[in-house]
């Protein structure tokens, strides 16, 4: 059985890709893919910065929506270079238990 995280996460790359090669005055995601790589990585620091802001301020709500926005963006990027969530969750799975800079993953 798939985890509902894993589900949701599929669902949404589904969408994404999706609207992919849709109407750029229509969807965000399209207008996106059609300002190419560099407006979505640029998307993307934003959205980090906004999480590491959200942090510093310990506000909860907050840093929960900002790294929504943060993996949203992240998912679009994969998308860019022809990768899914699973990937990911892949190497995640791999990583678990592994030792790493700073310790393990649990």
């Amino acid at each position: 059985m798939t985890a509902p995280s894993n589900d949701t996460l599929a669902r949404l790359a589904a969408v994404i890709e999706a609207r992919r090669g849709g109407d750029p005055a229509q969807s965000y995601v399209a207008r996106l893919f059609d300002k190419g790589t560099d407006a979505i990585l640029k998307k993307i620091g934003e959205e980090a910065t906004e999480v590491v802001m959200a942090a510093k301020d310990r506000d909860g709500p907050k840093l929960v929506g900002e790294v929504a926005d943060l993996w949203f963006h992240s998912m679009i990027v994969l998308a860019a270079h022809g990768l899914q969530p699973a990937d990911v969750l892949a190497e995640l799975r791999r990583r678990v238990g592994t030792p790493i800079a700073g310790g393990e993953l649990h």
